[in-house]
């Protein structure tokens, strides 16, 4: 099969993967509505074209916490890659390094943080609270021996339904070595809830979030933020960015579509600070809408993944690569010749 489209990696993952691989991949929460929201909020975002404006000289490039990207393309932390493919998140790295787009490390990565950075690629951590900050530390640490770039701490995932039975080989290797790995859990006594006395009381709270930004000088940014309230008391306690998430509609369903929250966090907190879009993102013109209302780069799930599994390190470049021409095709088209004049346009 010839792939020429999104859509053609993503048919070709479904014939590849096994069913029960392919329903982890591509079920949401619940009924799935906060998923479907995502998309529909993308589709329904109209583009204004404007066909007289000179955009010679035209480019995607941006620069983020210092450092310079081709594009404002970034791919996003999923966990569990040797899943879609056996060469799993160094595949996708290597990809990620030959496009030009950072590469964002799960904490549940199936391959070690240092094996995936023999790629080369630019790589943030996506680093989960470990249930203490003893164990959360360690794996901070592990991050910045492999040279991260960034730290982007995920808050909206404390309690996530299972429903998938990991194969043998593929497990979180990086929460497994001795002083990395999760600190004990504690029995529950009687009458008790796993929920709120177990899952919750290893949660984060703001305290926790205001020592780790003490702990690293890396940047550190907040993953999973839907409330513009939330937003501006990250960066008030010192964040140095926020993403926009609902991690795709796996966790809470009935949640807003994340380019809803998107607005009325950029409303809130002004372009100076960094934001950045993740949930939803099929295509470069969602990519330029998710610009257009603020956010500053935007991250890639599922289509990665479904290039990764049709074809390894190059379906990953490969759909890339198409999404930043799609990118590069709606600003030509809408009359933006950078990333820059998106985000200081006035909303038509």
């Amino acid at each position: 099969m010839q792939t020429i489209s999104i859509a053609d990696y993503q048919q070709l993952a479904q014939q590849k993967l096994p069913a029960e691989v392919w329903r982890y991949l591509s079920d949401g929460a619940g009924a799935g509505r906060t998923m479907a929201a995502n998309i529909t909020a993308l589709n329904d975002t109209p583009l204004m074209p404007r066909p007289l404006v000179d955009v010679s000289g035209g480019h995607t490039r941006i620069k983020l916490f210092g450092q310079d990207y081709a594009h404002p393309l970034l791919l996003a932390p999923i966990a569990y890659q040797r899943l879609f493919h056996a060469d799993g998140e160094l595949a996708a790295a290597m990809a990620a390094e030959a496009q030009g787009a950072p590469y964002i490390v799960s904490s549940l990565a199936s391959m070690t943080i240092e094996s995936i950075a023999q790629s080369g690629a630019a790589l943030w951590f996506q680093l989960y609270w470990q249930g203490s900050r003893e164990s959360t530390l360690a794996l901070l640490r592990k991050a910045e021996a492999a040279a991260c770039k960034a730290i982007v701490l995920t808050v909206d995932a404390p309690v996530k339904q299972a429903n998938f039975n990991l194969p043998p080989g593929i497990s979180a290797v990086n929460l497994e070595a001795g002083h990395a790995a999760k600190s004990p859990v504690p029995a529950l006594a009687q009458g008790q809830s796993e929920v709120f006395d177990h899952w919750m009381a290893r949660a984060p709270r703001w305290s926790d979030v205001a020592w780790l930004r003490e702990q690293t000088r890396l940047p550190l940014l907040v993953k999973g933020l839907l409330h513009a309230e939330d937003a501006a008391q990250a960066i008030a306690i010192g964040c140095d960015g926020i993403i926009v998430s609902n991690h795709g509609g796996r966790v809470l369903d009935g949640t807003p579509a994340s380019l809803h929250s998107l607005a009325a966090i950029t409303a809130r907190l002004g372009e100076q600070t960094t934001i950045l879009f993740d949930s939803g993102i099929r295509s470069g013109s969602d990519a330029f809408k998710a610009l257009a209302l603020g956010a500053h780069a935007v991250l890639i799930g599922r289509p990665f993944i479904w290039g990764l599994t049709a074809a390894g390190a190059l379906g990953v470049a490969h759909v890339i690569r198409l999404l930043r021409d799609e990118l590069e095709m709606t600003m030509a088209l809408t009359g933006f010749a950078n990333v820059a004049s998106i985000l200081k346009a006035p909303p038509e």
